[in-house]
């Protein structure tokens, strides 16, 4: 059985758990900006500490411990290390001609990591999601306030960057691809077209994760859209799973994962910050605090996916994959309530 069937297999007989926060695990480290740069970069125009996708080529040591460790907690699926790995993000640091190389180096050393524990516990075989972040533009909405016509971006270039990410992770291994943290819809359905686009010229497909983000109380993407809008948005393409992340904690999530769990015709996934930020940007919701939320959504049956984004740690992960082993996943046969609404 070939990966994706593994995975399909997996997700029918029990709640999948993905990774925690990246950048939350980079902090631990006291990383310089030589870490970043390393030989490759050394003489690079531009400061490059921050750039955390860059460290898949300069400290892929630190990425594998990352991965590993996560892994080890008890996650089902690692994110590749490539948030801001499109060109449109990269061009802040200069580093459009790096691309290629951070997707396909963050993919390979998901892809190590993940065959090692497969080898070692064959039962729970562990996958690889490529992380396909929004980029930091936006489709929709105007950066200007006196121009609101004007575009940052435009849906062509958005479109091309997704396509040369994807290509790098296709090339690096990724099993899933995993288009996250949506807070313009636009911007994601720039990267669902680019995927779509490429597996044609590729003549192959892997699974599509999306995950969108509830900016505030108001329930609505950060362009505006509630959480049924988002789902009929983008319910034309085949996905995996529809999903939330980031932006709020596990307990403020529930009535937007409600909502999936009872319209979308996929699997429903969620991987929510560790609570909001302190007064210093810090998540400060622990482990045991988390995982009695996070067994609410599986008490009501609304998840296929769970995980963590900003501020979770392996300690978090190994919680939830506790909490999540104790119960079966959402049933996934079933039509959607609003797709023709």
């Amino acid at each position: 059985m070939n990966r994706t069937g593994l995975l399909e297999k997996a997700l029918r007989e029990r709640i999948l758990v993905l990774d925690g926060a990246m950048g939350t695990m980079i902090q631990r480290h006291t990383l310089t900006e030589e870490d970043f740069r390393g030989e490759r970069f050394k003489h690079h125009s531009h400061p490059l500490k921050g750039n955390n996708d860059l460290l898949s080529i300069t400290r892929p040591d630190i990425i594998k411990g990352i991965h590993a460790a996560y892994f080890e907690a008890g996650a089902d699926i690692a994110e590749t290390n490539t948030f801001s790995g499109t060109a449109i993000a990269q061009a802040d640091y200069a580093l459009e001609d790096a691309v290629y190389d951070i997707n396909y180096q963050s993919a390979k050393i998901a892809r190590e990591v993940a065959d090692e524990f497969t080898a070692r516990e064959p039962h729970k075989p562990r996958f690889v999601a490529g992380s396909i972040g929004p980029t930091n533009r936006t489709a929709s909405l105007s950066p200007d306030v006196n121009d609101p016509g004007f575009r940052a971006v435009s849906f062509n270039e958005l479109k091309d960057a997704y396509i040369f990410q994807v290509k790098g992770l296709m090339d690096g291994g990724a099993d899933i691809l995993l288009v996250e943290t949506v807070f313009d819809t636009l911007n994601a359905k720039a990267a669902l077209f680019g995927i779509e686009e490429y597996f044609e010229q590729i003549g192959r497909r892997i699974p599509i994760m999306v995950s969108g983000t509830i900016t505030d109380a108001s329930g609505r993407t950060l362009s505006g859209q509630t959480t049924e809008a988002f789902l009929i948005s983008v319910s034309h393409i085949p996905l995996l799973s529809i999903g939330l992340n980031c932006a709020l904690g596990a307990s403020a999530l529930r009535p937007y994962l409600q909502v999936l769990a009872k319209n979308a015709p996929f699997a429903v996934s969620a991987h929510p910050n560790a609570g909001l930020p302190n007064e210093f940007g810090e998540y400060d919701e622990t482990p045991e605090l988390m995982a009695p939320q996070i067994e609410d959504f599986l008490k009501e049956n609304l998840i296929n996916i769970i995980g963590g984004c900003c501020g979770t740690t392996p300690e978090h992960i190994k919680a939830i994959a506790a909490v999540a082993a104790r119960y079966s996943p959402r049933s996934i046969d079933h039509s959607p309530q609003i797709i023709d609404a």
